[in-house]
């Protein structure tokens, strides 16, 4: 395949390369309970609804969901698609061991204070923290939706910390607390700063 265009836009970026994700797309068992997970306990805001169109028969329900863009929403970060077909629902989500084929999605959070605003907001409904990380690059909290999908809520770590060595930010792992006031505290002063190695 040809590819077109690979010139710089007017800012420098490449413009061959994605901006990164614009949204994710979930088949659902029930759209109802999924809609009160994603917009009571995660915060997004529906902003659409699929209408049904005589051109193309049948449709499913979907709904599409946006997070805050510094003020304003957008079409959709999210989408739900409700499909009573789907397998049975996993009794617990695992990174690396859950029968679907969506891992997880992860939703940054404004700021840090938001997100640890969000972490007593979740553990105040009674959500289950999966895991809480300090991955290098983010700390993040990883909860999931009523049909078992993982999904990590997180906020973006200072870029001085990992900039200069993004793959060692990577793979950095540190396990935090899941429950009691430990699972609110956040101790970004102790996150290590990576350096690429001189060579």
């Amino acid at each position: 395949m040809a590819r077109r265009d690979s010139g710089k836009t007017t800012n420098g970026r490449d413009r061959s390369t994605p901006v990164g994700v614009n949204h994710v797309v979930l088949n659902v068992h029930d759209i109802e309970e999924s809609h009160q997970f994603w917009t009571e306990v995660i915060g997004l805001k529906q902003v659409g609804t699929l209408h049904p169109r005589e051109d193309m028969g049948d449709m499913p329900t979907m709904r599409f969901y946006s997070g805050n863009h510094d003020g304003e929403l957008t079409h959709h970060d999210l989408a739900l698609v409700e499909n009573k077909d789907l397998p049975p629902r996993p009794e617990n989500w695992d990174p690396f061991g859950t029968p679907q084929a969506i891992n997880h999605v992860a939703f940054a959070m404004p700021d840090r204070e938001s997100w640890m605003a969000k972490l007593a907001d979740l553990q105040a409904q009674g959500v289950k923290f999966n895991m809480r990380v300090n991955h290098g690059v983010t700390h993040s909290v990883y909860i999931n939706d009523p049909n078992g999908y993982g999904v990590e809520l997180l906020y973006e770590l200072p870029r001085d910390l990992w900039e200069n060595d993004i793959d060692a930010g990577l793979n950095y792992l540190e396990f935090l607390p899941t429950e009691g006031p430990e699972a609110l505290e956040d101790d970004l002063e102790s996150s290590p700063r990576f350096l690429a190695a001189k060579g």
